[in-house]
């Protein structure tokens, strides 16, 4: 049997007093056990917590290594195109031209990872469904969001190395060839 008291009072002060209570109405009754609601909850909360905190933690740590992956492929691959941003300055190319052909190929490249990376999630959304408290796997929000981060460090993966051979000497770049 339990016993639930409610009071204005600090429940632990009022413990012995309802102990005693308990025990005029009932000498032989047994009384265990007492804890405040507050310590019936956080312990039935305890497991979905961890897994909350255990869930978020590899969710950052998934979005840290896709940013550094993204970083490191877009950035890589403008790296390799220096010599050939050169050339094209120096052939006359406008900077604003060949900068816009930079960051369509890496928005090519970004859609196609972010889409694959996006199938991945929604077959994965059904694993995830019995972890989650009032958010959908697939929430739009979510997903929106991750991409949005993952949009931003992919134009910076891109900037930054374009930035880089924009002041590379065209004549140099003719000559290395």
């Amino acid at each position: 049997a339990n016993l639930a008291v409610r009071t204005r009072e600090d429940p632990r002060r009022m413990t012995q007093a309802v102990l005693a209570a308990v025990h005029r109405i009932n000498p032989d009754q047994a009384a265990s056990d007492v804890r405040t609601m507050d310590d019936v909850i956080s312990t039935s909360v305890a497991r979905p917590r961890l897994q909350l905190i255990l869930l978020g933690a590899f969710a950052a740590i998934a979005v840290l290594l896709a940013a550094i992956g993204v970083y490191g492929v877009l950035s890589y691959s403008v790296v390799q195109r220096t010599q050939e941003i050169g050339i094209r300055l120096a052939l006359g190319a406008a900077r604003q031209d060949v900068l816009r052909m930079v960051l369509r190929e890496a928005f090519a490249l970004f859609a196609a990872g972010a889409a694959l990376g996006l199938a991945g999630s929604l077959l994965l959304a059904r694993v995830l469904a019995s972890l989650l408290f009032e958010v959908r796997p697939n929430d739009p929000a979510t997903l929106f969001t991750v991409a949005l981060v993952l949009l931003a460090v992919a134009l910076l993966a891109t900037l930054v190395p374009a930035r880089r051979a924009f002041r590379v000497d065209p004549i140099e770049a003719l000559r290395y060839e």
